[in-house]
């Protein structure tokens, strides 16, 4: 192992942690009590300072950890090598193929795990595909990201799902700390960074609404850009409009757009009819989960050359016409793969909701049926009452008056 290389990663692992008292409070809890003694826990994650961090606490409860990445190119290689280092088994390297990619995730699952920490559902997918001879001792896992939501509620639909999945996302304090503040910040970081572009003046066109697209739709309009959003539900298209951003479908505003994000956790939301009618200059940023919301294979068709490289995590494609389109981190998670991903301050509250319910899963897991759960609300609850401490805010309690009036149903005006 390069002891430079692990030097680093304890460097960036200690930074992170200073923004992340929550979940450092939670691993010295979780040192004292060991509430997961003799557990085997696979997980694919993106390998980050903040993940390391997570690794540990889980680690300080008892928990033996393989871990793979969860995106090919977010893997901060000095982190993974301190890890290993730390006694967590990593499977991860920045920048391997699609092939390596999926090697890596078969071998954290030869850890034999007894519970799973996805983001994105890979793992998940795997083990029903792929290991299914590990099904019988896999009793519990969590989900991190709204893509694997999606994908998990599927399989619970369709009644594939073989063990019970705690859906981590859904949390209040994870939609609105880190979906909405996270990925909006990290994401307009990433393509600054990539770009060096000003978003002042210019037209950033999000793609979907939701947490996340609002986030990235808010930190666009802070830095002066004009704003659209394109949608395909009524109502979150209805809450763009009442908040001031223009609404139009996405054949209009290809026409008009400058920066280009997509966030909505489908595929094909630009597609060629819609590369074809853009600006020289466009640029072009995915902030969903995987590669497939930029039809990047359409764009490949319709250049004439392709210039990688032209900045760092930005390449060029020039079409027939001369028009030069700018596709970053390869159509991969643009604030991930060109920038750090979201500040620490912000995972802290994400990975808490994580570990807590790993705890929960570790008690619950062997009375709950196959299927996609919530994070109790206490734990939820916990997270940002632990985080209000740790920022010195204080907030009312209810008097027996008020918890009376809000119990019953005789009290009126």
């Amino acid at each position: 192992m390069d002891s430079a290389l692990v030097a680093a990663g304890e460097r960036r692992i200690g930074w992170a942690a200073r923004s992340m008292p929550v979940l450092t409070a939670i691993g010295e809890r979780f040192a004292a009590e060991r509430p997961l003694d003799g557990l085997r826990i696979a997980a694919c994650l993106h390998v980050t300072a903040e993940t390391a961090v997570l690794m540990g606490a889980l680690k300080a409860g008892g928990a033996e950890i393989a871990l793979a990445a969860s995106n090919p190119l977010s893997t901060q290689d000095d982190v993974a090598a301190a890890l290993g280092d730390y006694g967590v088994g990593v499977h991860a390297r920045a920048g391997v193929t699609r092939e390596v990619y999926y090697r890596h995730i078969h071998q954290a699952l030869d850890i034999r795990p007894d519970i799973v920490l996805d983001d994105g559902c890979d793992l998940v997918n795997i083990l029903h595909t792929e290991r299914t001879e590990l099904l019988e001792t896999v009793t519990g896992g969590c989900e991190e990201t709204t893509t694997g939501i999606i994908r998990l509620r599927q399989m619970a639909a369709e009644q594939a799902l073989r063990f019970p999945v705690v859906a981590v996302n859904d949390t209040r304090t994870k939609r609105m700390f880190d979906n909405r503040y996270g990925t909006g910040q990290s994401t307009i970081d990433g393509i600054t960074r990539a770009t060096n572009t000003l978003l002042a003046g210019k037209t950033v066109v999000v793609a979907g609404f939701g947490y996340c697209g609002r986030g990235v739709a808010e930190r666009a309009r802070g830095l002066g850009a004009r704003v659209v959003v394109t949608e395909i539900d009524p109502v979150k298209a209805l809450d763009a409009s009442l908040q001031g951003y223009d609404v139009q479908p996405m054949a209009r505003a290809a026409r008009t757009g400058d920066v280009f994000v997509t966030v909505t956790g489908n595929r094909d939301v630009i597609r060629g009819e819609h590369l074809t009618v853009m600006k020289d200059g466009a640029i072009l940023a995915n902030a969903g989960h995987f590669d497939v919301e930029i039809d990047v294979r359409a764009l490949d068709e319709l250049a004439q050359a392709v210039h990688h490289g032209v900045r760092p995590n930005t390449d060029e494609y020039v079409l027939a016409d001369g028009r030069r389109l700018l596709l970053l981190a390869e159509g991969r998670l643009v604030n991930l793969t060109a920038a750090e991903g979201h500040p620490a301050a912000v995972m802290d509250m994400s990975f808490s909701a994580q570990a807590l319910a790993v705890a929960w899963l570790a008690r619950e897991r062997v009375r709950l049926a196959p299927g996609v759960y919530d994070v109790p609300q206490e734990v939820d609850v916990e997270v940002a009452r632990l985080k209000l401490a740790a920022a010195g805010i204080e907030v009312d309690a209810l008097t027996s008056e008020q918890e009376k009036y809000l119990h019953s149903w005789r009290l009126g005006s």
